[in-house]
Parts: structure tokens; C-alpha cells; sequence
């Protein structure tokens, strides 16, 4: 299939670029505005000019393109090197790279095994440390809190999800992003409670957020913090 090719227009004032994708699944004419910019999807047998969609929603895709320019310029400069700080469950620590038998983490450090980089790289070793302290301190939390909350559950997977910090499926698996690992404690925490949540209620009903309370009355203000501060968790570019 052929890439769909980027176009330009001026919108109030600002050159947006754009794609146009014709789909036999779209009944009418929509824009699509993510972080990897805009695209106008036309039904495929229609004969509609994606500048006339664009220009009468000029203002709502100026906007939504501003936001996301915005979004982009806070993502964190990472270029895992020796000094540099990362954060894990919320605290900044300098990255350490030595002879060791393996990795680890203390107060202010996190300290990576030199044989390890020097077979791969920093920023691979830094992520397997990630998952690696994201499983351990996953399984904790979710054992405690199913036994709590009265709810049984059948595995654990850490997983590498780019728009999802968890997940509960219908048989109890619970899926769990790894970059929770670099939000504060109580909000990683916060998700593991929502996705057991799910093992009583699948979907966000008054009950669910009820129920969620019961185990975090904060809750909100968790939430709040991954919709405000999930750009610090980006770990680099290719996340998004």
C-alpha cells in the first residue's frame, strides 16, 4: 500500500501539514488530530475536498495541533549516559554504570552492570531493569490488594504498551505498563487497584469508581496526575 502523501494548508494563520486516507469503514468525513499530526479520513466512493473539511473546522484543528505541539516539546531530552538522572517510583536517581554482578538501586543511584552495557546498550539495559523492578513491585501489589479487595485473578504481565498504563481482560489477566515504574508509588499503585477493580466490574460504572475509592480515596487526583504528567514517562521518542 502506497504512503499516504503530506499536503499543506494555512489554517488562521498557521501551515498545518496533512494526509488524507480514504476508508470503506468510514461512513462520513472525519479529522483525525494525534501526536503525529493530522489526517483527514474520507469515505472511499465520496468526492469531497479535504481542504473544505479542514478550513471549516480550522479553529478546532489549530488547537488540537498546538496541544500536541506543546506535549511534544516536554518530552524528556534522554540520552542515557553516566550521570544523568532518571526517575524510579517517582525520585530521581543518577544513572551509574559499573562492575557488578547485577543491577541495582538504592537511595539516589540506580546502578547498571558494565558487562551488561557493554553486550548491548544503556538504553536496553535500563529498560530490562525497569520491567524487571515493574514485575517485582506489580506481583507485591496485586497480592495485597486481591487479597483486600476479595478478588481473584489468573497472571500478571508486564507489558510494553505506548497508550495504555493497564489492562484486565475477561479471563484475569492484568496487564501492566512498565514506565508505571517512573510515576510516583501511589499512582502505579492506583492502577493496579482500577485494573482489579475490573475483576468485579468490567465497566466504569458509579459502582466501579465506588468500589476504587474504597482502596484509594485519592484516586482522582492519581488520575489526574497520569492525564497531566504522562509525557514524563515517555522513556524516548519511539514511545509515541
Amino acid at each position: 500500500m502506497a504512503k499516504p502523501q503530506r499536503r499543506m494548508i494555512d489554517l488562521l494563520g498557521d501551515s498545518v501539514e496533512f494526509e488524507v486516507r480514504r476508508s470503506s469503514a468510514a461512513s462520513k468525513p472525519r479529522i483525525d488530530v494525534d501526536i503525529h499530526g493530522v489526517t483527514v479520513v474520507i469515505p472511499q466512493n465520496e468526492d469531497i475536498q479535504p481542504s473544505k473539511i479542514l478550513r471549516e473546522n480550522a479553529a478546532w484543528v489549530v488547537d488540537k495541533q498546538r496541544s500536541y505541539e506543546a506535549y511534544r516539546e516536554q518530552i524528556p531530552d534522554r540520552t542515557f549516559e553516566v550521570g544523568e538522572s532518571f526517575p524510579l517510583l517517582g525520585k530521581d536517581r543518577e544513572l551509574v554504570i559499573e562492575s557488578r554482578t547485577k543491577n541495582g538501586v538504592d537511595e539516589d543511584t540506580i546502578r547498571l552492570r558494565e558487562s551488561a552495557v557493554k553486550q548491548s546498550s544503556v538504553k536496553q539495559v535500563l529498560e530490562n531493569f525497569y520491567r524487571r523492578q515493574a514485575r517485582d513491585f506489580f506481583t507485591n501489589r496485586i497480592e495485597q490488594y486481591a487479597e483486600r479487595m476479595d478478588v481473584e485473578y489468573d497472571k500478571i504481565e508486564v507489558r510494553n504498551q505506548r497508550t495504555k498504563w493497564g489492562s484486565c481482560s475477561t479471563t484475569g489477566t492484568l496487564g501492566l505498563n512498565w514506565r508505571l515504574l517512573m510515576a510516583p508509588p501511589d499512582v502505579a499503585e492506583y492502577v493496579v487497584i482500577h485494573e482489579l477493580a475490573h475483576l468485579r466490574e468490567q465497566n466504569h460504572t458509579d459502582e466501579f469508581w465506588s468500589y476504587v475509592e474504597e482502596y484509594d480515596s485519592s484516586y482522582k487526583e492519581h488520575n489526574r496526575w497520569l492525564k497531566e504528567n504522562s509525557v514524563q514517562l515517555i522513556f524516548t521518542p519511539d514511545d509515541l
